[in-house]
């Protein structure tokens, strides 16, 4: 089978088009080319699509060959269109041939015509990948635990400082601990392929600048700036709170005196979601839990069920439902085959207008409900655009494409929402469980913007070559105390590369598109709310059963990247800028509340770093203390005394 697909493919990518001459101008053979292309490009995106996801559900070294092979024909598909593309004249076309034209040209790291280096490439950013999904952590018990779940849970459940730094330290141990020379290399290597592309399309100095093309705003970097200075008000405050209220869990001596808080203290692998500190953060206690995991097991919830519920709310829109082929090809739970698969949750398209499936490890939790929700917005993204050319299928910038999912969720994370689909018995509507579900929403989406933003801050130095090799961890940690306010709790070292303990960094994925969608969410949201008159505070929003919303969004989603972003954006807020103010105005009662709490008590030092004595002293405490709880706990146990 595997061969028969290789010659097809191959007589694809050789007879592509065959135009001839140079700056060709006829507009009847700009039409031949596209819809020869679109046809094509069908054709080999799909079966790579395809190839790729057989490996992600089940990683074996021979599913791994297949898919480098396929990389490479789909990038010999992609130079022989982008050569054929340059032939044309660009400047006598329509507006929307030009883009196409553009889009197709803008192949990437494809544009690699060395097959030796491209195929190394794509063995690097594999070996990488394979490292992070494969590590496992020994634990000083002697477990060995893999990220999900293991150590997923134990960074968000448990509360003893050693256990914590066990699993945090050994995860950056084996994942960046064993990926820094492979991460070099794929810099200079992609580096390099994008120089290449620069020669016909753009002059992107190295691939930061390139991945910041797709923005189309050569004020990019500056505008990204302002946001975060924008939102920086209401994260210094979140941060002070929490620091505050995790010194009453740890101790102060396990802070500190900079005022930066312990990474492996908040509730993830990468304090970039706080969520998990929700018990420990919720100003006021005693109110009705606005946690539904527990009643979704008791209504006999299925990873099935959690995806008809989230489809359901798409329906209530008069959006598209999810095609048969989605249901029944999809992988909505971790296999018991004992298959090695990415657990990651993502959303796939498979550009044949047909096939669109999810794939998560899902668990009967709330955050999974909400995770379906976000990844069935990016299904419901590709289902509206399906019908323009292949090049336009996609959102009008990456993050776009993450604002759509997270946009319904602002709605189906409200308690109108889940008293709605039966999920809480009734609405509470006074001031302090106001606060309590603002302080929720906080620590899912505000907690996340410093690393959102500054993930690519580091990468985009890297690829410019501020940032050497030696200087990689020195610049990461830099960065994280200046923008997060978190610092490492053991000594650092120029060997370690812990930004490759981050899959989006192992995978070679840009992370500012996360950034982007927690602004322009809230800017969709105010949008869609006011369409489906809703009165009152933006955090009340219930947008379910609106069909005048579902209208308006589908309008923008429609779309694709056939327009520039701004564009898009008008459709659907009438703006043409990334704007803060729409965020801020939803989070302003807790703004208010955290100012009253804080005081003066907020705000760190930018610059600090561990000393390497004093991180290392408390390193060897808190695992000592660790190993000396596991040991007398089990020999209790086992009833030795």
């Amino acid at each position: 089978m595997f061969k028969m697909t290789l010659f097809y493919m191959t007589v694809a990518v050789s007879s592509l088009f065959g135009v001839k001459g140079q700056s060709i101008s006829d507009p009847t053979e700009f039409q031949a080319f596209l819809d020869n292309f679109n046809r094509q490009a069908q054709v080999v995106t799909s079966r790579e699509a395809e190839v790729a996801w057989t490996y992600n559900t089940n990683m074996t070294d021979y599913n791994l060959k297949i898919l480098l092979d396929e990389k490479l024909l789909l990038a010999k598909f992609s130079q022989e269109a982008y050569r054929n593309a340059t032939r044309f004249n660009l400047t006598v076309m329509t507006p929307e041939k030009r883009r196409l034209f553009i889009k197709i040209m803008d192949i990437g790291t494809d544009a690699q015509t060395n097959e030796t280096k491209l195929a190394y490439l794509h063995k690097v950013q594999s070996d990488m990948e394979d490292i992070y999904h494969t590590a496992k952590v020994t634990m000083p018990s002697g477990q060995l635990l893999p990220l999900f779940p293991d150590l997923t849970h134990i960074l968000a459940k448990s509360r003893n400082y050693a256990e914590l730094l066990a699993a945090w330290s050994g995860w950056r141990a084996e994942t960046g601990g064993k990926m820094k020379n492979l991460f070099a290399e794929y810099v200079e290597l992609s580096n390099e392929a994008v120089k290449i592309l620069g020669r016909f399309l753009h002059c992107h100095a190295d691939t930061g600048a390139y991945w910041r093309s797709w923005y189309e705003t050569p004020t990019f970097e500056d505008d990204v700036r302002a946001l975060f200075d924008q939102i920086r008000p209401l994260y210094e405050q979140l941060h002070a709170y929490a620091r505050r209220k995790l010194k009453q869990i740890y101790g102060n001596d396990k802070f500190p005196s900079s005022g930066h808080i312990p990474a492996h203290l908040l509730g993830d692998m990468w304090a970039q979601q706080w969520s998990a500190l929700v018990t420990e953060l919720t100003p006021y206690k005693g109110k009705p839990t606005l946690d539904v995991t527990d009643e979704m097991v008791r209504q006999n919830y299925t990873p099935i069920k959690i995806f008809q519920t989230a489809e359901d709310f798409f329906k209530s829109l008069g959006m598209k439902k999810m095609p048969d082929k989605f249901w029944n090809k999809s992988l909505f739970e971790k296999p018991k085959d004992g298959r090695k698969i990415v657990c990651h949750p993502t959303a796939w398209d498979f550009y044949n207008k047909r096939d669109f499936r999810i794939k998560q490890c899902t668990l009967i939790t709330a955050q999974d409900l909400e995770t379906a929700h976000h990844e069935m917005g990016h299904i419901e993204y590709a289902l509206q655009y399906k019908d323009q050319p292949v090049s336009f299928r996609n959102g009008a910038n990456p993050g776009f494409h993450e604002a759509v999912g997270d946009v319904i969720s602002l709605s189906v994370q409200t308690q109108e929402h889940m008293h709605a689909i039966g999920l809480i018995p009734n609405v509470s509507n006074d001031t302090e469980s106001d606060i309590d579900f603002l302080m929720r929403m906080a620590l899912e989406k505000i907690s996340v913007l410093p690393i959102a933003y500054l993930i690519d801050q580091w990468r985009w130095g890297v690829f410019r070559g501020d940032t050497p090799p030696e200087k990689y961890n020195e610049q990461w940690w830099n960065l994280r105390c200046r923008y997060q306010g978190v610092s490492s709790p053991v000594a650092l070292d120029s060997s370690d590369f812990d930004p490759g303990a981050h899959y989006h960094i192992a995978a070679g994925v840009p992370y500012i598109r996360y950034f982007v969608s927690k602004i322009i969410q809230f800017q969709f949201h105010k949008a869609l709310c006011e369409k489906a008159g809703h009165i009152g505070p933006l955090h009340k929003c219930d947008i379910y059963n609106s069909k005048e919303a579902g209208t308006l969004l589908s309008e923008m989603l429609k779309l694709g990247s056939s327009k520039p972003w701004p564009e898009a954006m008008y459709v659907l807020t009438g703006q043409y800028k990334m704007d803060a103010r729409p965020l801020m105005d939803y989070f302003e009662p807790l703004l208010k509340y955290l100012r009253q709490e804080n005081g003066n008590d907020y705000g760190w030092h930018p610059h600090y770093a561990t000393s390497s004595q004093e991180s290392v002293s408390r390193q060897n405490k808190a695992l000592l203390t660790f190993v000396l709880t596991t040991v007398t706990t089990a020999l209790l146990s086992s009833c030795v005394f």
